[in-house]
C-alpha cells in the first residue's frame, strides 16, 4: 500500500483536523492518475479537477479543513480511480 493510499484512508476514517499541505500531498501522488490541484490565483481555494469529471472540487485554505471538504476530496479520488482502474495506485 502507497503512502497516498494510507493518507487516503485515514482520511476516509477520520476526515477531521487535516491541513491543506496534507491535501496538496495527496493531490501530487495522483497527479499520475491525471488529478490537478491548483493553487488559488486570487481568493482562498484550490481548485481540484481531473479531465474525466466534470466540475471543478474547491477546497478552502483555512486550517483545519473542514471535514466535509476532506470527504469530498476522498470522493473525488475514489471517483478517479474507479474510472482510471488499477492504473492509479
Amino acid at each position: 500500500m502507497s503512502r497516498a493510499a494510507k493518507t487516503l484512508a485515514k482520511m476516509r476514517n477520520n476526515p477531521q483536523g487535516w491541513r491543506l499541505d496534507q491535501v496538496i500531498s495527496l493531490c501530487q501522488a495522483y497527479e499520475a492518475c491525471g488529478v490537478i490541484c491548483r493553487p488559488p490565483k486570487r481568493g482562498s481555494h484550490y481548485k481540484v479537477a481531473h479531465p474525466a469529471i466534470e466540475g471543478i472540487l474547491t477546497i478552502p485554505a483555512d486550517r483545519p479543513i473542514k471535514p466535509v471538504y476532506i470527504k469530498m476530496l476522498v470522493d473525488f479520488i475514489d471517483t478517479v480511480t474507479d474510472i482510471i482502474g488499477e492504473k492509479c495506485h
